[in-house]
């Protein structure tokens, strides 16, 4: 039953775009980065100035 499925070597689908694939990945992390840096910096930002 199982091996009905189709098999997929070590090496990838080879229609899908692994050097595009990186680089979005690369992207979400450092949008990621960012976003957390900047929701902390404005978090510190509101407790020095509106405490």
């Amino acid at each position: 039953m199982a091996d009905s499925h189709a098999t997929h070597d070590a090496a990838g689908h080879p229609a899908m775009d692994y050097a595009e694939h990186e680089k979005t990945y690369e992207m979400f992390l450092v949008m990621a980065k960012w976003g957390t840096i900047l929701c902390v910096g404005l978090l510190v930002f509101m407790a020095v100035t509106l405490l």
